[in-house]
């Protein structure tokens, strides 16, 4: 690599807030993350398996938003975490910064099948159906972020093995996990989907996306103010 090229990165890197840059550093390591690929039994980058589903976790272990792609878990997941270059982010429905924790569900056995193939596109739907509805069972709202819910399936298909990846370092999660940050930062994206919802004509999915928000910050809301009351407790002790 050449003395330029070093420099280049290092000033792009500078040009990033610490947070943003410590979660690209993070996201990339889950994405290069090599495992033995069960079709060829050679190591793969857990980033470089085209078709998948993938699903997102915030800091309460709470799931948020299950996705699927055909163009690669790299490509698709990068999108949503680092370049808002999804409907998802750039609607407000999903905030990159809740997300703590990846798991992906790579699906080998189609690595070197053609996006086109339907066969290969009605397992991937129903793979993505099932992650889908395992999200909303172990939900507390019995509700994620997604707009609607995947097709129904029109194959059977079993879980594959599925590989998990905490993108947020311990120091953007001690800037970060605390709740009245978290309140502030819910109340943004709540405030700015409905504006969107005010300004424009959208489906009835993106209003019950709101509601899940809204149910979300409740929680947190009571979370935060039980502990506050917990703690004005001890002192007056």
């Amino acid at each position: 690599m050449s003395d330029i090229t070093n420099l280049s990165e290092g000033l792009a890197r500078a040009d990033l807030p610490f947070e943003t840059q410590e979660l690209r550093d993070r996201l990339e390591a889950f994405l290069n993350r090599e495992v033995i690929d069960p079709i060829t039994d050679k190591p793969i980058r857990l980033g470089n398996y085209v078709w998948g589903v993938y699903s997102f976790y915030d800091y309460d272990g709470e799931p948020i938003y299950v996705g699927q792609t055909k163009e690669s878990l790299r490509t698709r997941i990068r999108r949503h975490l680092t370049n808002q270059r999804t409907d998802a982010v750039a609607m407000n429905v999903l905030d990159p910064f809740e997300v703590h924790t990846i798991v992906v569900y790579p699906l080998p056995e189609l690595q070197k099948v053609s996006k086109k193939d339907a066969e290969a596109r009605k397992r991937l739907d129903a793979l993505e159906h099932a992650i889908y509805s395992q999200a909303i069972e172990r939900s507390k709202f019995k509700a994620i972020l997604n707009e609607k819910a995947p097709p129904t399936p029109q194959v059977d298909i079993s879980i594959p093995v599925s590989h998990a990846g905490v993108v947020v370092s311990d120091e953007v999660l001690r800037i970060r996990s605390h709740p009245d940050i978290r309140i502030a930062r819910r109340t943004q994206t709540i405030s700015r989907l409905a504006q969107v919802i005010s300004e424009r004509k959208v489906q009835k999915g993106l209003r019950g996306v709101l509601l899940t928000q809204a149910k979300r910050l409740q929680w947190l809301s009571e979370q935060r103010l039980a502990r506050a009351l917990d703690d004005s407790d001890e002192e007056d002790e």
